[in-house]
């Protein structure tokens, strides 16, 4: 039976009535909550604006809670914080005022208008009307990002006590026209591993041919590796492994109207038979394959 606790107004933790397998599930990018006062801020239509959401992420993974599973997730939207980067990546272009001085204002994701408190949602478009005052930008780090990620690194912790490891699972969406550089190929699901450094080779290899037997094309970092939190949060060494999910949004939504498509429940299901096998998987191996990084 499933429980929903909420740990703060903009997001909550679904909680299995008990845990059951070292899996922990994070959904950063999916929030749908677009308050008055941002959109008032915003140049951009209360549609337009929701273009760089991973839409229903949080339902289309959501199967994992059943399975035994916490999720975290976010209802606050990307377009107004981005937890998937360090707390200080800031561009003080945006800003009336002097961000401090640890501040990182020079990261490339910062220059592509994607820091913390993005610039920019998809396809270059600017979210604001004029700059913010740079308390603005303080105040959701302070009382949004510091505790979502708190809460998150709760839940492993917890997580890796209970079990002697843990598998953080970040969960994303991509565009329907991604493709893999110098081919042809639109890939149904990336799996990210940053190169091999956030979870053991054995355990993405693992999750590619699980997903691969299901009838998915699937490539691995390629072209995306992971974020901030894959990165953070995934040493194999120390049992802590964490690997990035991206769902093609073509699977499953139509993009422009962002209404769910009829396949998005055969998806979420199919999504559901992968964790569930992919834990079975885990659990069996906990002797026989080996989870350190090469």
């Amino acid at each position: 039976m499933e429980e929903t606790v909420r740990e703060h107004d903009l997001f909550c933790v679904r909680e299995p009535d008990h845990q059951r397998i070292p899996f922990v599930f994070n959904s950063p990018h999916s929030g749908r909550l677009y308050s008055d006062a941002f959109l008032a801020q915003s140049r951009l239509d209360a549609r337009t604006i929701r273009r760089s959401e991973d839409h229903y992420v949080d339902e289309l993974f959501g199967r994992a809670v059943g399975l035994g599973a916490p999720m975290l997730v976010a209802h606050f939207p990307r377009a107004f914080l981005d937890v998937n980067r360090e707390p200080y990546e800031l561009d003080p272009r945006m800003f009336d005022g002097a961000l401090p001085p640890h501040a990182n204002i020079s990261s490339m994701r910062v220059a592509g208008g994607l820091g913390t408190v993005p610039r920019l949602v998809a396809e270059n478009m600017e979210i604001y009307r004029s700059r913010l005052p740079v308390e603005d930008a303080l105040e959701r780090i302070e009382t949004i990002y510091k505790p979502y990620h708190a809460t998150l690194r709760r839940l492993i912790a917890r997580t890796h006590v209970l079990f002697g490891r843990a598998i953080l699972i970040d969960c994303h969406s991509m565009p329907g026209n991604v493709r893999v550089a110098g081919s042809s190929m639109r890939p149904d699901i990336i799996i990210g591993d940053r190169y091999g450094t956030s979870a053991s080779a054995d355990l993405s290899r693992m999750a590619v041919t699980l997903l691969e037997d299901l009838g998915f094309t699937v490539t691995r970092n390629k072209p995306y590796a992971g974020g901030f939190i894959t990165e953070h949060y995934g040493r194999p060494r120390r049992g802590l492994h964490a690997l990035q999910i991206e769902i093609n949004r073509g699977l499953y939504v139509d993009e422009t109207t962002l209404v769910k498509k009829p396949e998005f429940d055969w998806l979420a299901h199919i999504l559901g038979t992968f964790f569930a096998e992919f834990a079975a998987h885990v659990e069996s191996s906990t002797e026989s394959l080996p989870l350190a990084a090469e």
